[in-house]
């Protein structure tokens, strides 16, 4: 249930970032849903104060006390909210919530590829790299490189996007290998996540947030939802998943991400696509479902 409620949280997020923008700059959108999110876990660590056992049987601290651990979630904060969510605001302003939403759907690709190669904390065989090659083709058949003979503001949205979701496979392997294993709560793991991604914003505030804004219910009710909602509560759901399926598994949330965005796109933005973006995005999810052991390749049969 909760790998579901986050799947249709975070695939609504590419609408509300859509909206959002009607009267907000794309800094603000990023600024506002981290430090909203960041808040609301806040309240609910504050609340719940989860705290997990020794072992000895007395409960642990609140807030983990360790220095390199707050090393740990500064880089996740980076690599989680900062950069990606600053990566998907901007590019929404050249690229349609649907094509975001899309593009959302290759994190399992990156997340295969930084788990293998770069964290080592998962191996794929050779079907399972027919499929990461596989994604990367579906990407570059949504691209379509034959429409652009210099980068354009939709070409630029779209690898910003490949940017934000190759920071989203990184954060998957780095929690795995370096934080999913310590004995943090749940709901203090999601708010020290975003709390601390809450504090650099923040810090960027004069570059991010101090410009003119054009407020109406529609535009603050999507930022309540990005931030209280896609930011803040769906984090909880997320490390649950993480901690129960591992970092690639947990990554299929970018399944229902995709069919959520291109519906809400479709049905209340009028959205559209060109022939070729639900051919790649076919293709992605075919190589997620080889990278992820969901589809075999025929094996060749040997014998007389």
């Amino acid at each position: 249930m909760q790998f579901i409620a986050m799947g249709l949280v975070w695939g609504s997020s590419f609408l509300f970032m859509k909206v959002a923008l009607e009267g907000v700059s794309f800094g603000q959108v990023a600024w506002s849903r981290t430090v909203l999110g960041g808040l609301a876990l806040g309240i609910i660590v504050l609340i719940m104060r989860p705290r997990v056992a020794r072992p000895d049987g007395t409960p642990g601290p609140l807030l983990p006390r360790e220095g390199i651990v707050w090393v740990h979630f500064l880089v996740v904060s980076l690599t989680t909210c900062v950069i990606p969510y600053l990566c998907f605001a901007w590019a929404e302003q050249y690229v349609s919530s649907s094509l975001a939403s899309i593009y959302n759907a290759t994190t399992p690709i990156m997340t295969a590829l930084m788990a293998t190669l770069v964290f080592r904390v998962e191996k794929l065989g050779l079907g399972k790299w027919a499929g990461v090659a596989v994604g990367i083709l579906g990407v570059i058949v949504v691209i379509g490189p034959w429409q652009y003979s210099a980068l354009t503001g939709s070409l630029a949205g779209q690898l910003a996007c490949l940017v934000a979701t190759l920071c989203y496979g990184f954060t998957f392997g780095y929690q795995r290998k370096f934080l999913s294993q310590r004995p943090i709560a749940p709901a203090t793991f999601a708010f020290l996540s975003i709390g601390v991604s809450a504090l650099v914003m923040l810090a960027l505030t004069p570059w991010l947030a101090l410009e003119p804004v054009d407020l109406d219910w529609t535009v603050v009710a999507s930022l309540l939802a990005l931030g209280i909602l896609g930011t803040g509560l769906a984090y909880i759901w997320n490390i649950n998943v993480l901690r129960a399926w591992g970092p690639t598994a947990t990554s299929t949330v970018t399944y229902v991400t995709p069919l959520v965005g291109v519906a809400l796109g479709f049905i209340l933005l009028g959205e559209r696509f060109s022939w070729h973006e639900p051919i790649g995005a076919l293709l992605v999810l075919l190589g997620i479902l080889l990278a992820q052991g969901r589809l075999r390749m025929p094996r060749r049969r040997t014998g007389a």
